[in-house]
């Protein structure tokens, strides 16, 4: 049994949480505004802050939502850092900044400690069925002593390499999806449009070399028109952000990935916020105006 630490309990941190206290570890948590009383009742411990949380735990786990949260988790006030000695770990396992996951690390170092970045693929589902796909960048030794706990919580396990690794993974999955994404409903559209049943060009599709995942879930969903939160898009559109600040930073143009955030953007424009992620094709049929599905 290890002593965990975990900051961060909203709708992915919770599950996560709950598989190490399934696991057998005593976990002391922090989140803003509260630690939920279910996992006080599984016997997790709350504390009133991160400092606390870094005093008792040996490893200390971080899943919140953005850049400027991992910060001030760490270093703002009564933040981890503060609770910090040497030889403890760090594990952020949120979507952030390749670039400043460096730095972070590199403060974390200095206090003589150890540092992983490890974000997750998988959502609020993969969290509760501990199936997440975990990106992770940071050493070796330090990933191994981690890794039994990381197979509490997911299933495909990668250490990319060193730290910022994890995190650019992440920014190319979420690349890779938005256009995979984009590319499934101009495909549906178009067929649409020119009078095809679309469900059927879709299972057409799936038994060739345009088959993916993305085609058999997302495609389906805009098949049958049902835009209900899975990965909202506005979580999307926070790791485009990422993507192409980065981008900026390192210079390398992501044309392709501005188009897909701008179809984001359009889709939050007329409510589409809380969209699936899926809902993306929304935007290709108003500059349509037509809709998949819609009788020619």
């Amino acid at each position: 049994m290890s002593k965990i630490g975990f900051v961060g309990l909203g709708i992915m941190g919770t599950p996560m949480a709950e598989h190490l206290i399934k696991g057998g570890h005593e976990l002391y948590l922090h989140s803003i505004p509260s630690v939920p009383a279910s996992l006080v009742e599984a016997g997790g411990k709350g504390c009133s802050s991160g400092k606390e949380v870094a005093r008792n735990s040996d490893i200390i786990f971080i899943m919140v939502p953005d850049t400027p949260h991992v910060a001030a988790a760490l270093f703002a006030d009564n933040g981890i850092a503060e609770g910090l000695t040497a030889g403890k770990i760090v594990v952020d396992m949120s979507s952030i900044s390749p670039i400043e996951t460096k730095e972070f690390a590199q403060k974390v170092r200095d206090l003589g400690c150890e540092y992983l970045d490890a974000p997750v693929s998988g959502g609020e589902v993969g969290a509760k069925a501990a199936s997440l796909t975990i990106m992770v960048g940071g050493g070796e030794s330090t990933f191994a002593k981690v890794k039994p706990l990381f197979e509490l919580m997911g299933k495909n396990i990668t250490l990319v390499g060193g730290n910022g690794d994890g995190q650019i993974t992440k920014v190319a999955n979420q690349i890779i999806v938005a256009l995979t994404i984009e590319a499934v409903g101009e495909a549906l559209l178009l067929a649409a449009k020119a009078g095809a049943d679309p469900a059927r060009v879709r299972q057409a599709l799936m038994g060739g070399f345009a088959n993916s995942r993305i085609l058999e879930v997302h495609g389906e969903r805009m098949v049958k028109r049902t835009f209900n939160p899975g990965f909202r898009i506005e979580l999307h559109q926070k790791d485009l952000n990422l993507a192409l600040s980065t981008g900026r930073k390192l210079g390398v143009a992501l044309p392709n990935t501005a188009t897909a955030q701008e179809l984001f953007n359009m889709c939050a424009a007329h409510g589409g916020n809380t969209w699936d992620h899926s809902g993306m094709v929304r935007a290709l049929e108003m500059m349509a105006n037509f809709e998949i599905g819609q009788q020619v």
